[in-house]
């Protein structure tokens, strides 16, 4: 059963009345049939409707192909069928629409919390509050496997490094883990809820810190979101100077995470180059808009900061020399055998899996599938320049390595062709009134993964709801997958191979 969709082109604008508004169960059979065929869900969240408080209003927008998105709204009361078990993609969006708005999904096989906070709607709660009454994150029952020599051991939320909270419940058979659950909520800022009514002057600094080693990726989503709705053209020197930013967020984190996980393995030659690497390319950034992680330089309307044949010239030399470190330091990495013996079979996620619960970024890549959204749905500078997509067949810690050096590689010729052929023209135009009643899907493919932001607007174009989907959101429980039957010991470098967002995941 195919049912007329609303369809568009990413970071693009349609009125809230074209999208179609469904019966639960059309919209269940809908979702499951693109599913099948391989398109994907890339949002799946609620809203109560306007003075119907024990409504909910259920908007999802899928990727379908070739580069077009698509979108469905529904209704539901206090309860529903769940999806998940027909589409695992929808099962972490149906788990937070239960604790944010209090509607069960009957017959999800894990229905938990997400962030650990009460309702939006008072004395709504999706589950029995017996079982969490602290609503505390990490307090709630967690699986367990019973039988003799299984035992239980429990990792964080604090960590031995400067890192973000985050709880790992391992259930292992001797050193072998038969079940991992990842328990995710510390931090929640809740800065969703701040969106609405904006946009303020504060929402794009709450957009760069969404997470925050992925400023430009996160402040382009946003951006496209206000200059659709806005109706506004950006110049095509803005939209080169937003790719090389953004490409340039990607050859740190990239480079910064060969590094780390040469250091996971005790392989510090890599590691020590790639540390200081790392901070080149931040520094590569700074010295086009003054900041390391790129921000204040993506504006709505274009970008604030401009680029000189002096800084050109400079940055051309910094890329250069970071190149030639850069490629010295993989070559280390690969031609030493006892890296490639920890690298290779370690944390394995399957295609087949992989499709089904909807990874996106290196990690899906890393398994075979071909999903990046600057070559499926360019925007901008990508519209014209669309990298290759990297992808390896294995989906191990050594796949999601080889698919950052693969990227590291294309990412750094990118650059060079873009500011070698930089277009002649402004670099900000004006922004005007948002336009009501109209909703828009943006997605940019961030260093980890595909970034997907969706607004409406109301009435008088201000934001009535506001959903940001982090790579992270869709990633964790891949990371939870890759640790089956696996050494407990090799947590960490598997972790690292995912290198996933705390605070991408509490928003």
């Amino acid at each position: 059963m195919t049912l007329r969709a609303a369809t568009f082109e990413n970071g693009s604008s349609i009125a809230l009345a074209e999208v179609p508004m469904l019966s639960f169960h059309d919209l269940r059979a809908q979702l499951v049939e693109q599913y099948d065929r391989g398109d994907r869900v890339v949002a799946f969240y609620g809203h109560p409707v306007e003075g119907r408080t024990l409504r909910l209003q259920v908007i999802t927008a899928l990727a379908g192909m070739p580069g077009t998105l698509a979108a469905y709204a529904c209704e539901v009361g206090d309860v529903y069928h769940a999806i998940t078990p027909e589409c695992p993609q929808v099962h972490m969006f149906e788990r937070e629409i239960a604790e944010q708005w209090g509607v069960r999904p009957l017959g999800h096989p894990w229905l938990k919390p997400v962030r650990y906070h009460h309702s939006y709607i008072p004395g709504r709660d999706a589950w029995d509050r017996r079982i969490d009454q602290a609503i505390a994150p990490g307090v709630t029952e967690f699986f367990r496997v019973e039988g003799a020599q299984v035992h239980e051991v429990g990792v964080g939320p604090i960590h031995a490094g400067v890192i973000e909270p985050g709880h790992f419940r391992f259930q292992c058979h001797g050193e072998v883990v038969l079940h991992l659950e990842i328990a995710l909520g510390f931090q929640h800022r809740g800065i969703e809820r701040t969106l609405v009514g904006g946009p303020h002057k504060r929402t794009v600094f709450h957009m760069e810190t969404a997470a925050g080693d992925s400023s430009i990726a996160h402040a382009s989503a946003y951006c496209s979101v206000l200059e659709a709705l806005a109706g506004i053209t950006v110049s095509e020197r803005a939209h080169v100077l937003r790719a090389v930013m953004l490409e340039l967020e990607r050859l740190a984190n990239h480079t910064g995470d060969l590094g780390a996980l040469a250091g996971d393995v005790g392989f510090l030659p890599t590691a020590s180059y790639c540390g200081r690497l790392r901070g080149d390319f931040l520094n590569a950034s700074a010295l086009v808009c003054g900041n390391r992680f790129g921000r204040a330089m993506v504006r709505p309307g274009g970008v604030a900061f401009d680029i000189d044949s002096e800084r050109a010239n400079k940055l051309h030399l910094a890329l250069t020399a970071a190149e030639r470190d850069v490629r010295e330091a993989a070559q280390l990495l690969w031609s030493a055998s006892s890296v490639l013996a920890r690298f290779e079979d370690t944390g394995t996620v399957s295609r087949e899996t992989a499709s089904a619960l909807g990874l996106v970024g290196v990690a899906a890549r890393a398994s075979g599938l071909e999903r990046d959204v600057r070559s499926e749905f360019g925007w901008g500078a990508y519209r014209s320049r669309r990298p290759p997509i990297a992808t390896h067949h294995a989906g191990d810690v050594m796949g999601r390595a080889w698919v950052r050096w693969l990227e590291i590689q294309s990412s750094l010729a990118f650059v060079r062709e873009a500011m070698d052929e930089l277009p002649i023209g402004p670099v900000h135009v004006p922004s005007g009134d948002l336009a009501s009643n109209r909703l828009v899907v943006a997605l940019t493919e961030g260093w980890r993964g595909e970034v997907c932001h969706v607004a409406t607007t109301d009435a008088h174009g201000r934001f009535a709801h506001y959903k940001i989907v982090d790579p992270s959101f869709h990633n964790w429980t891949g990371l939870a997958q890759a640790l089956r039957n696996q050494q407990i010991s090799d947590f960490p470098l598997c972790n690292k191979s995912f290198n996933l967002s705390y605070c991408g995941h509490d928003l």
